[in-house]
């Protein structure tokens, strides 16, 4: 309603300036205004604000706020990021394959051949099979002949539970003939101067497949053998154990290893030998140290002897120069295997013993790598209980000479070092020579043990390695043994010069051809026992 009385004053107003009265209408109450005076709107005079502008503050210093802000965990979803790796051009690898063929012939007359075959099966089960036949008639002498042949097929079975199981199955044939007889005075028949050594074995293995979540890897080994000759020697032999190995932050390891170690050797008389052992050893690892210590506890006929097991290295100048020191000691069983491998003309007509050598080792010497040299050199000392020795039976003009296997107490002096080295990455160059001293107890010399041994290598790859020529060096002093006298002799020094030479034709198939004893150096390892002259030897490979 205020609006309309400012109105209705207005218009009062307006009548009063110009001397006329304003009269209700209609039902409006009348009434009249006195204008005193002239209305004269004019706005009051204002004072002048003066503002006055000022310099902001100069003074920059920095006011520290100190905020209390309680904490509280959040839950916060993250999902990590894949990060993909940037690929990397490699180099070319060499095609892979599963089996490996070699056959050939030569001269003398000469039969070799080789195969080996491996697959593994949906990355639990792995087979193998190793097949090996030779055979040589060199005519110059009446059955101086030899043939070898062997079999053998092995597998692992990897399970799902982390453990693996393992085992083999094999036969080996090698038969020679006793030609080490007066060929002008005397002749012989093929079967009576034939011996053979037929072994069947058998083994089988358990052990962690895996990695195991207490770093702990355990093993267990059986093996079995039988031995038999032309003339009724028989050998039986077993071979069982257990251990483990503790590893601590992955480069200390503690073992321990049980075995049992079962023979009983038959011709005209049964024999029975039975070793147990049990070694404990720790070995500790760091940047320049390596040191095992431990021990060999051995029983036979239930008497223990204990033989160390130590070998302490450090690295002199990085791995350029590592020196060491070390102590061993054992059994080491003479069974008709094991001499018959050494010797496969020894008498076995019933005059055969076995028994264990017996022995303790000394050693220390310098090793590592320089550039593209490896080396190793090492001086020792072992004493041996029971070493074998092979003397040569006495036999007149009319029967072939065998080697009775004696023992005797020896000191052993030894020198050894070998060398390797790539030059120019296409050759490549090996040697490694032994030299021995014997002192003796009883015997005179160390029958047929040789004092010097060395043996030097070269392969040289020519064409991107499609073609290697190699060449090899194998030195031998001559070897003691008794002259129809009973005066000791010496036989002839061995030097043995052989090359031969390898061409990959294609991917798969390769050729090769070997020219052995170039000197035709007929030195006897065992006396009467001419070796083989020159032969020559030649045929095909195959990668498949």
């Amino acid at each position: 309603m205020n609006l309309y009385k400012n109105i209705a004053l207005l218009f009062f107003l307006i009548a009063s300036t110009t001397g006329e009265t304003i009269y209700a209408q209609g039902n409006l109450e009348t009434g009249e205004v006195e204008v005193i005076k002239d209305f004269d709107a004019r706005l009051k005079d204002t004072e002048k604000v003066v503002v006055k502008p000022m310099l902001p503050n100069t003074n920059r210093q920095t006011i520290t706020q100190s905020y209390n802000i309680p904490p509280r965990t959040m839950q916060v979803e993250y999902v990590a990021p894949k990060i993909r790796p940037i690929a990397m051009r490699g180099d070319k690898l060499s095609p892979a394959y599963n089996g490996y063929l070699k056959l050939g012939g030569g001269v003398p007359t000469t039969t070799y051949g080789e195969l080996a075959y491996s697959q593994f099966f949906n990355k639990q089960l792995d087979v193998g099979v190793n097949l090996k036949h030779h055979q040589a008639n060199f005519k110059n002498l009446e059955h101086q002949r030899f043939m070898e042949n062997s079999g053998t097929l092995n597998g692992t079975y990897y399970t799902n539970q982390g453990y693996a199981l393992g085992g083999n199955i094999g036969y080996s044939a090698d038969q020679v003939h006793y030609y080490g007889y007066d060929h002008e005075a005397v002749t012989f028949s093929r079967e009576s101067v034939k011996q053979k050594f037929n072994t069947f074995d058998l083994g089988v293995n358990f052990f962690n497949g895996e990695r195991t979540q207490g770093d702990i890897n355990y093993r267990a080994t059986a093996n079995v053998y039988r031995t038999t000759d032309n003339y009724a020697a028989r050998e039986n032999h077993l071979d069982a154990g257990f251990g483990a190995t503790k590893w601590f932050s992955e480069k200390h390891s503690l073992d321990i290893d049980l075995r049992t170690d079962l023979t009983t050797y038959k011709d005209s008389v049964k024999q029975k030998l039975n070793n147990f052992y049990i070694n404990p050893a720790f070995t500790f690892h760091n940047k320049n140290i390596k040191a095992k210590i431990g021990a060999n506890l051995a029983s036979v006929d239930e008497e223990f002897s204990f033989y160390p097991d130590v070998e302490v290295s450090a690295n002199i100048v990085g791995n350029k120069f590592t020196a060491f020191v070390g102590a061993e000691g054992g059994l080491e069983k003479n069974s008709l295997r094991s001499l018959s491998d050494y010797n496969p003309f020894i008498n076995t007509f019933g005059s055969l013993q076995i028994t264990n050598t017996d022995y303790n080792h000394f050693y220390g010497g310098l090793r590592g790598s320089v550039g593209s040299f490896n080396y190793k050199g090492q001086v020792g000392y072992k004493r041996a209980n029971n070493l074998p020795l092979f003397l040569n039976s006495p036999a007149d003009s009319l029967s072939f000479t065998t080697f009775d296997v004696i023992y005797d107490t020896v000191n052993i002096f030894n020198i050894q070092g070998s060398i390797g080295a790539t030059i120019l990455k296409v050759v490549d160059l090996s040697g490694t020579i032994s030299v021995n001293e014997f002192d003796l107890n009883n015997q005179e010399k160390a029958w047929h043990l040789p004092a010097l041994e060395a043996n030097f290598t070269g392969v040289y790859r020519l064409l991107e390695d499609k073609f290697r020529l190699k060449g090899e060096l194998y030195i031998a002093n001559g070897v003691p043994y008794l002259q129809a006298d009973n005066v000791a002799g010496n036989l002839n020094t061995l030097l043995d010069v052989s090359i031969g030479g390898e061409y990959i034709l294609s991917e798969n198939i390769g050729a090769f051809i070997e020219f052995n004893n170039l000197l035709n150096n007929k030195r006897e390892r065992w006396v009467n026992y001419e070796t083989y002259g020159i032969n020559i030897l030649a045929g095909v490979t195959a990668k498949f």
